[in-house]
């Protein structure tokens, strides 16, 4: 007896027969999707648009801040980095939440966005709020989490993404 593998990677429509269940769980990741697109979106404009913290010291600074939690992160050489050019690494921040929730909410490149989220997270995690006690109060590490379904799925339903994929197989291409 042979049997065989779904090798698919898009996800079938709604209208094809399947329950309520199987269509829950195809939608199960939108909510997720949003909220962190959204929330990402908003951390990185209100970055932007702060001016106390786009500077290098003063109360609200990146610079302050950093400063405050070197001697507690769990790799004082990323804060080390960051000090170097604290305006810099602020925009870069700001500008990497921007596109990775731009990603994320609209499923463009959403793995890749994704994955850049996780990554954010984890070095704000890892310097700013590793000292945080207990470990569940701090939040870095809860949006650390929340990325890696995205990371593994991606953002197959109402993206750019399932939109090209789409396209790709009507073009006849796999």
């Amino acid at each position: 007896m042979t049997h065989s593998m779904r090798t698919e990677t898009h996800t079938p429509h709604v209208g094809r027969g399947v329950g309520r269940r199987d269509s829950a769980a195809r939608y199960a990741l939108l909510p997720l999707r949003v909220f962190l697109g959204v929330t990402f979106i908003y951390a990185g404009l209100d970055k932007l648009t702060d001016s106390a913290f786009m500077k290098a010291s003063g109360a609200g600074s990146l610079g302050d801040t950093m400063r405050s939690v070197r001697d507690s992160a769990a790799i004082p050489a990323l804060v080390d980095l960051a000090l170097k050019s604290p305006v810099g690494f602020g925009y870069a921040i700001a500008l990497g939440e921007l596109a990775v929730g731009i990603g994320v909410l609209f499923g463009i490149l959403g793995r890749l966005a994704a994955l850049g989220g996780a990554l954010i997270s984890l070095s704000l995690w890892l310097t700013v709020s590793w000292s945080t006690t207990p470990y569940y109060y701090g939040n870095d590490l809860i949006y650390l989490m929340a990325w890696l379904p995205l990371v593994l799925a991606g953002t197959p339903l109402f993206s750019v993404d399932a939109m090209l994929r789409r396209r790709r197989r009507d073009d006849g291409y796999r």
